[in-house]
């Protein structure tokens, strides 16, 4: 069997080629929509608290559709969410989210076993143990870093 150098070389840039597409192809974060999160909202009977970074007198309010929506909650019961829930609509923030054990957003946000977003940190995007409705089972969360958007 005889390689050539034109071979070898044309055989070089199609492993270069396809490592170089397979290592820019962007993470996909599992997100859930805003109408997966409102149903999610209307149907469950965990104690919601919302908080929001909206002012309804800024005239700019109606970009809030570039905001980025959280849930967070204190109870995994299985493969479902509940119990106390904070439900977060707002851009830009690190969140300080103690006792959070799973979490679901329409981005892709960190979650961090310390306050401050600091400490250890994961994307709700590379999530271990993804539970139903869209959410992530996140033990140990204290704090929950939301991107610009």
């Amino acid at each position: 069997m005889q390689f050539t150098l034109k071979a070898v070389f044309a055989q070089l840039v199609t492993v270069a080629l396809l490592a170089t597409s397979v290592a820019a192809s962007p993470v996909a974060a599992n997100v859930v929509t805003d109408a997966e999160l409102n149903n999610w909202l209307a149907t469950t009977d965990a104690k919601l608290t919302y908080i929001s970074d909206i002012d309804s007198t800024n005239p700019l309010a109606d970009r809030a559709a570039l905001n980025t929506r959280v849930i967070y909650c204190n109870r995994r019961t299985n493969n479902v969410c509940g119990g106390d829930c904070t439900v977060y609509d707002g851009n830009s923030r690190c969140l300080n989210a103690p006792d959070t054990q799973c979490l679901s957003a329409t981005t892709n946000v960190g979650f961090c076993d310390r306050a401050g977003c600091g400490g250890s940190c994961n994307q709700y995007s590379s999530c271990g143990t993804r539970l139903d409705n869209g959410f992530c089972y996140t033990p140990g969360t204290r704090s929950i870093n939301v991107p610009f958007t």
